[in-house]
C-alpha cells in the first residue's frame, strides 16, 4: 500500500479517482476529493493537480463534514 502524507505531491497518489465537486466552475472554485486504499481522503485543488494534497483519516473528515452540515462554518462564508 501506498504511504500518504499530507502535503505530497496530488500526482503522486497513484490508483484513486479524483472526484470535483459540482459547485466546483470555470472561475477557479475548483475542489476534488478521492478516497484512498486504506480508507482515508484526499483533498486536492484541480487547479493545481500537481500541488499539494491535504490527507485526512476517515474519521478527521466525517467530523468536518458533519461540521459543515450543522452550519459551524457558516461564518467563514460571509
Amino acid at each position: 500500500m501506498q504511504q500518504t502524507y499530507n502535503g505530497m505531491p496530488a500526482s503522486a497518489i497513484r490508483g484513486v479517482r479524483w472526484r470535483k465537486s459540482i459547485r466546483s466552475n470555470s472561475t477557479g472554485n475548483c475542489v476534488e476529493l478521492a478516497e484512498l486504499p486504506d480508507g482515508g481522503i484526499a483533498v486536492r485543488n484541480s487547479r493545481d493537480p500537481e500541488g499539494p494534497a491535504l490527507i485526512y483519516t476517515r474519521e478527521e473528515f466525517r467530523a468536518l463534514m458533519l461540521g459543515v452540515k450543522d452550519g459551524e462554518f457558516d461564518n467563514l462564508l460571509a
